[in-house]
């Protein structure tokens, strides 16, 4: 039977009740593996070939391949953006932590996601999950939106905007990333570079881009931190700093690896 579809979405309950069903009827919980090594086949789409990751600062990342431009998390050059570029381009797909003006500006142009459920957009296949934005279960700032998807043969998490402790229904969605973008700046809607530490050593990427971090120049209003904290607490990993943008292939490597974009 196939879940109900409606301009391109997945009927969200339907879809993540199939999923974790599944997880747990193959034991992935019961043997505390908790499927961080979620079959690649079940995220099939978004082609192969590899992808460009190209950073416009805080929070905001394009990545291009597998016939497919997707932006995360666009943003008005105030607070803790300020004096960054806004990313004005044009993508097939927007995916936005939440409507926030630092993480889901109305600045590019094309589809953009922002609610939990399963979407199929530009050939490619994308679990949006819901998470509390803060540390007091949504209270103050409301819920934000992870999101899981397959792109130029890779797979993608991505947690920005979010101080949310994974459940474990989460961590069977979000699978084992190759690739999982996080915030690590620390404040009131951000992991702290600890946090993000525990996160990363939780799903076991093998690419980790950290976002959401205090610039140069912010606001006096920016209460992110540095990045500092967090390459800290992954000590020993290895760290690439490769200026704003990277090309990633399949299959990467196992062991973890921290490539900082700016």
């Amino acid at each position: 039977m196939t879940a109900p579809m409606q301009g391109g979405r997945v009927n969200g309950s339907f879809k993540r009740g199939a999923l974790i069903c599944g997880a747990l009827f193959n034991g992935a919980l019961i043997s505390g593996a908790l499927a961080l090594s979620a079959a690649p086949a079940a995220w099939a789409g978004g082609g192969g070939g590899g992808v460009t990751i190209s950073s416009y600062g805080h929070s905001a990342i394009v990545v291009r391949g597998g016939g497919a431009t997707v932006l995360l998390n666009p943003f008005q050059a105030v607070g803790c953006a300020a004096g960054l570029m806004e990313p004005r381009i044009a993508a097939d797909v927007i995916l936005a932590s939440s409507q926030l003006k630092d993480e889901g500006a109305a600045v590019a142009r094309g589809r953009l996601l922002v609610k939990p459920g399963s979407y199929r957009v530009a050939g490619l296949k994308i679990e949006g999950i819901a998470a509390p934005h803060d540390r007091v279960g949504g209270k103050r700032f409301g819920l934000s939106t992870l999101w899981r998807w397959s792109q130029g043969g890779l797979e993608f998490a991505h947690l920005g905007g979010t101080t949310a402790t994974l459940k474990p229904e989460d961590r069977v969605l979000l699978g084992r990333p190759d690739v999982l973008i996080i915030g690590v700046g620390g404040g009131a809607k951000v992991y702290s570079g600890q946090e993000a530490a525990a996160v990363v050593r939780e799903l076991q990427p093998r690419r980790v881009i950290p976002v959401q971090y205090r610039n140069a120049a912010p606001s006096a209003s920016c209460d992110l931190g540095s990045i500092e904290p967090f390459l800290k607490a992954m000590a020993p990993a290895k760290v690439v700093r490769s200026g704003n943008s990277i090309s990633l292939s399949a299959p990467l490597a196992e062991q973890t690896v921290i490539e900082v974009l700016r």
